[in-house]
C-alpha cells in the first residue's frame, strides 16, 4: 500500500478505527470469551452441576414411551429416570427437546449436559460420545397376534410362517440371519418374509392375518401393545441383546462415573425395573457393562 496516496491514507485511518473498536469489544466481554472457551474445551464436573443447581438433559420428545409431551410437559421413562438419577444431588432436571439428527452436535455445542433418548451403542457413536452402562434395552423382538401367543412362543415357532419387516430397519437387516437360525434349529425357515414401507403397515397386515410376526425394537412394541389392548403380544429373545446408554461428552468422566454408580444402585434397589414396568409393561434385561462392538 502507498501511504502517500490520499486513498491509502483514508484506508489506513479506517483500518485503525476498526482495530480500535475490535480491541475495545474484546476487552469489554472477557467473561463471554472465557465462557465460550470453557464450553468448548473444559470438562463439566459434578461440582459444576451442583453449583448450577440444574442438569440439562437432551432428548427427542416424540419417542413414546421414552420421552414425549403431555401438554407442555415432557414425560416418559427417561424423564422419570433422570429425576431418580439426580435425586441425591437435589438439583433440578431440565428436559430439552432436540431434533434427533442433531442431538450429538447439540451436546458438544453446550445446549445440554447429557443425552437421554434411547441412544443405542454403535461403533460410530462410541467414538464420538462418552457412554454410561445400559439403562434401557434396545433388542429387536417380535410382535404377534394375541390369539397366537400360546403357539408362537419363540423364533422356532415361526417355521413355515410369514415374517414382516420394515424396509431398511434393523429387522430387515436381521432377516437373513434369523432365517438361517430358524433353518438350523427346525430344518425349515420362514414361508416368506414380507417387506413394508413402515411399521404401522406391517402391524395392520399382522392384524389382518397376512403375516404372523413383525420385528421391531422391544420398547416400540410395548407401546403398540399398550395402544391396542388385547390385540397383540410380544415374543422375546428373538434378536441378539442390544441396549441404550446415557450419552455425555467424552471428557465428562465425572458425570459418567456418577451415572454408572446411580444406575447400578437403582438396579440393586429395583427402582429402575419398577419404572420399566410402569412405562413399558416389561422388565428389561440390563447388562452391567458397555457392550463390546
Amino acid at each position: 500500500m502507498d501511504l502517500k496516496h490520499p486513498q491509502a491514507s483514508v484506508a489506513r485511518r479506517q483500518f485503525l478505527k476498526i482495530s480500535a473498536r475490535t480491541l475495545a469489544l474484546t476487552l469489554a466481554v472477557p467473561s463471554a470469551i472465557t465462557a465460550l472457551t470453557r464450553n468448548a474445551f473444559a470438562a463439566t464436573t459434578m461440582n459444576d452441576i451442583n453449583k448450577a443447581g440444574v442438569v440439562r438433559v437432551g432428548c427427542e420428545a416424540a419417542y413414546r414411551p421414552f420421552t414425549f409431551r403431555e401438554g407442555t410437559k415432557i414425560v416418559g421413562y427417561d424423564a422419570d429416570l433422570a429425576a431418580l438419577l439426580f435425586a441425591p444431588l437435589g438439583v433440578k432436571v431440565e428436559m430439552i427437546d432436540t431434533a434427533w439428527a442433531g442431538v450429538i452436535p447439540a451436546l458438544y455445542a453446550g445446549n445440554f449436559d447429557l443425552i437421554m433418548t434411547s441412544l443405542t451403542y454403535t461403533k460410530e457413536r462410541i467414538e464420538k460420545v462418552g457412554y454410561t452402562i445400559p439403562y434401557a434395552e434396545a433388542t429387536q423382538e417380535m410382535l404377534v397376534r394375541a390369539g397366537d401367543a400360546g403357539t408362537i412362543k419363540s423364533l422356532n415357532d415361526m417355521a413355515g410362517k410369514i415374517l414382516g419387516v420394515k424396509l431398511g430397519s434393523a429387522g430387515d437387516t436381521m432377516k437373513t440371519k434369523l432365517q438361517d437360525t430358524l433353518k438350523s434349529a427346525t430344518g425349515k425357515g420362514f414361508a416368506e418374509v414380507k417387506t413394508y414401507d413402515d411399521h404401522p403397515a406391517a402391524y395392520l397386515s399382522l392384524a389382518q392375518g397376512s403375516v404372523d410376526g413383525v420385528i421391531n425394537s422391544l420398547a416400540t412394541l410395548t407401546q403398540v401393545v399398550k395402544d391396542a389392548p388385547g390385540k397383540y403380544a410380544i415374543v422375546r429373545n428373538i434378536g441378539p441383546l442390544n441396549w441404550a446408554g446415557i450419552g455425555t461428552r467424552k471428557e465428562d468422566s465425572e458425570i459418567i462415573a456418577f451415572l454408572n454408580e446411580r444406575i447400578t444402585a437403582l438396579k440393586a434397589s429395583g427402582e429402575i425395573y419398577t419404572l420399566q414396568e410402569k412405562w413399558f409393561g416389561v422388565r428389561m434385561q440390563l447388562a452391567d457393562a458397555i457392550p463390546s462392538l
